[in-house]
């Protein structure tokens, strides 16, 4: 009884330690020949529930690309590669706060062609090794796996009807949804297989829908707000009590006259809609989205917003042939609906110096959205724009109230202008992120919009005057609140400059890490103090907050005995979106950092480090088998051995010989807890 109860004891423990081990993603191998030279190599994927296995088309500074590797010997030898990526299965994207940058994964299963070319006939193997980056909600995977692909064994298939070809052509249809914040669906079909469907789990497209939803709803009621910035303009305020005096005078009764005004304002919505509708069906629901990406047409944008706001400024005027405008005024005559029609026309042609600029923008704007966003857009311009036409002549007597046209109108064509002028660098911005050119990075982006929004406050104030602006004698008390609030938000944008997050404007500015230097333009730390490298141990580098940490077991283990303090080993990636949250979040809060940066000495050690290692250091596993080539392989090996464990972050305290001193944690987003788990750590050290 006591050997089964003795056995049972090991049993359990033996699947305690390799319950701590994860194997998300499943990889099964196939060939398909399409020629006697010709092959595709599959790669298929099942992942489990709750994992997403990243794509091979990831924007870099994110997470870790799924990579396809052959052996070198064999590339442009015996074989070689007709394309630099594979063929892909469909994937999902959505917006990562901890990159800020969209990111593109699978969801459940994953399929990948790699179309090749014979070199050599006598070749019958091929040794193939994909590498991948797999996550969850709490922590990471980077692993490899590797495949070996028998071409005697391939499925004969006729050109064009093969994986490879059908995926590519999914592919291309998919390009413009690529950085979308939406789930793309595809149908796999391999032949003689029965057709699988893939479906994105609930959880994501609940997501997705949010997403969009929210995305057009801001779209929608910016331009709401922007329709009524245009009804205050030089250009169309004057014309409401102009027409809303015609309808009430010019029709038989006061009801005829409030349903021809209604009648006027639903024209006006159907112009502008329709302008959204044009420009969503000549470049398609999703191709603006992908202009909205290309370097060209975001410098285009620039250049666009920019001729915009100098013609609020006054520097020039936008105008349409005056031809245009007589000739709509002249069927305006006509009468009854038809008439109407040409008069809502009209007022779109007459008032576009002031509204074309607008519009323009909330287009540009649109089109980085895609989908229907300009039709929404614009249905929400145009509703701003015919309300008060439609309620004033159902309202006559509101017309009293109106303030009387004046240079305030030009006020505010000019604030308009210095909006239209901070917007049109989010463009150049964009451009610049898309080819690291570094050229406007976040210091010199938000340089710019003090200078900017410093002008408009002087401007509010009084301080600067434009060569349209009437003469001010004093300004009214709208004007001075909207002055103070544009100077508070200035002052508001400088510590920005010494690395403050700025959370009002998020999303604007290029990230943190795209700066002249990531903490700021005074250097500032977590920590209050200042580490330089000539104070570093040999063999040291400066990690998360400038936490002194060391990138290699043995030489951080040396140091800890040296000063005789405990270890935290901290099992990370550069692409762990989790382990980042960690050092963001709980690093950063002083009851962590402290007990970090004063009592431990951290040993961060990075599995997906895709440096090689010396050839000879470099050796096959004996417990798993792999080729461990890198230096991520050696430290996930390193964990998988010694710890039992693969995924990231993972955090173990040790003492100077290396033993636990209490159990092992992965990802812990609260600071209490990980500050007790620490505390517990120093305690049994001491």
């Amino acid at each position: 009884m006591k050997k089964m109860l003795s056995l049972f004891v090991v049993l359990f423990s033996v699947f305690a330690l390799q319950a701590q081990i994860v194997d998300p993603v499943k990889w099964t191998g196939a060939v398909e020949k399409i020629s006697d030279t010709e092959y595709n190599l599959i790669y298929k994927a099942t992942i489990e529930d709750h994992w997403h296995l990243y794509s091979q088309h990831l924007p870099e500074g994110g997470a870790l690309p799924t990579e396809l590797l052959y052996d070198e010997t064999q590339v442009g030898k015996t074989f070689k590669i007709s394309s630099e990526k594979a063929a892909e299965s469909k994937t999902v994207v959505l917006f990562d706060k901890v990159f800020e940058m969209d990111m593109t994964f699978f969801d459940h299963e994953a399929t990948l062609a790699q179309r090749i070319k014979l070199l050599d006939s006598s070749v019958s193997l091929i040794k193939g090794k994909i590498s991948y980056q797999s996550c969850d909600d709490e922590k990471c995977l980077f692993d490899e796996q590797e495949l070996v692909f028998n071409l005697k064994n391939a499925i004969n298939v006729i050109e064009g009807k093969d994986l490879y070809s059908i995926l590519s052509k999914e592919e291309t249809k998919r390009n413009a949804e690529r950085e979308k914040k939406a789930a793309n669906e595809f149908t796999l079909k391999l032949p003689n297989d029965e057709e699988k469907k893939t479906e994105v789990s609930t959880n994501i497209e609940t997501a997705v829908k949010k997403q969009k939803t929210k995305g057009l709803f801001t779209i929608f009621l910016l331009s709401f707000l922007s329709g009524f910035a245009a009804l205050l303009t030089p250009c169309v305020f004057p014309m409401i009590p102009m027409t809303v005096s015609f309808f009430t005078k010019q029709s038989k009764s006061k009801v005829t006259g409030v349903k021809n005004a209604i009648v006027y304002g639903v024209f006006i919505i159907f112009i502008y809609v329709f302008l959204g509708a044009i420009v969503t069906w000549a470049f398609g629901a999703d191709a603006l989205n992908a202009l909205s990406t290309n370097v060209w047409f975001n410098i285009i944008f620039f250049v666009l917003l920019i001729i915009f706001a100098f013609s609020f400024l006054g520097a020039f005027e936008i105008m349409l042939p005056n031809s245009w405008a007589n000739k709509v005024d002249r069927q305006a005559d006509r009468g009854g609906m038809i008439g109407i029609f040409f008069m809502a026309l009209a007022l779109a042609i007459v008032s576009f110096s002031c509204t074309g600029p607008i519009v323009g923008t909330l287009l540009v704007e649109a089109a980085s959205k895609g989908g229907i966003a300009p039709f929404v857009g614009m249905f929400g311009f145009s509703l701003a724009l015919a309300l008060p036409f439609t309620l004033f002549a159902m309202f006559p007597g509101w017309l009293n109230s109106l303030p009387k046209s004046g240079g305030w109108l030009n006020t505010v064509k000019v604030v308009l202008g210095f909006l239209e002028l901070a917007l049109a660098f989010k463009f150049l911005s964009n451009a610049d992120l898309v080819v690291q050119g570094h050229f406007l990075e976040r210091e010199v982006f938000i340089a710019i919009w003090i200078a900017v929004f410093g002008a408009l406050a002087f401007y509010l104030l009084g301080k600067i005057q434009l060569p349209h602006d009437s003469p001010v004698q004093s300004i009214s008390v709208g004007r001075l609140m909207l002055g103070l609030i544009t100077l508070t938000f200035t002052i508001y944008l400088i510590p920005g400059l010494w690395g403050a997050p700025l959370k009002l404007i998020s999303g604007f500015p290029p990230p943190m890490q795209y700066s002249e230097s990531p903490y700021g333009v005074g250097y500032t730390k977590v920590g209050g103090g200042k580490t330089t490298h000539a104070e570093l141990p040999e063999g040291a580098h400066l990690g998360p907050h400038d936490i002194i940490a060391f990138h290699d077991y043995e030489t951080g283990m040396n140091y800890a005995k040296k000063v005789n303090k405990p270890v935290l080993l901290d099992f990370t990636g550069h692409a762990c979106v989790n382990c980042r949250k960690m050092e963001e979040r709980v690093w950063s809060d002083p009851k962590v950092f402290n007990l970090i940066h004063d009592e431990y000495i951290l040993i961060s050690l990075y599995v997906d480090d895709k440096r090689d290692l010396p050839k000879e250091e470099q050796y096959v596993s004996e417990v798993t088998g792999k080729s461990i080539e890198t230096i991520g392989n050696k430290w996930s090996e390193f964990q998988t051995i010694h710890y039992k464990a693969n995924a990231q972050p993972y955090y173990v305290l040790l003492d100077n010989e290396g033993k636990n001193l209490n159990e092992a944690i992965g990802y812990t987003p609260n600071v209490e807890t990980y500050s007790a788990w620490l505390k517990e750590g120093l305690k049994e050290y001491k």
